[in-house]
C-alpha cells in the first residue's frame, strides 16, 4: 500500500508582502473566482485562513458593485 502525500501550498499573500489584496483589483480576483463564479476554496487555492477570510470579503464587496458577477447563467 503506497501512500501520498501532497505538499501543502503556500499562501501568496504571506509569502510576497507586496501584493496587496483590493476589491477594486478585478484581474486579481478573479484568480480566486472558478469559472462559475464561485469562490475557490483555500484548499484549492493555497491561501492561509487570515488571508482566504480577506479574500472572501473583498470578492463580496466586488460582487456588491457589479465588479465581479454573482453567478454566471448558461443557457
Amino acid at each position: 500500500m503506497s501512500t501520498f502525500t501532497r505538499k501543502k501550498r503556500g499562501c501568496r499573500f504571506c509569502a510576497d508582502s507586496e501584493i496587496k489584496l483590493d476589491y477594486k483589483d478585478r484581474q486579481l480576483l478573479e484568480m480566486f473566482v472558478s469559472e462559475h463564479a464561485r469562490i475557490v476554496p483555500s484548499r484549492i487555492s493555497g491561501n492561509c485562513a487570515f488571508h482566504q477570510r480577506a479574500v472572501t470579503t473583498a470578492v463580496k464587496r466586488a460582487r456588491q458593485i457589479s465588479i465581479l458577477p454573482y453567478a454566471l447563467h448558461q443557457l
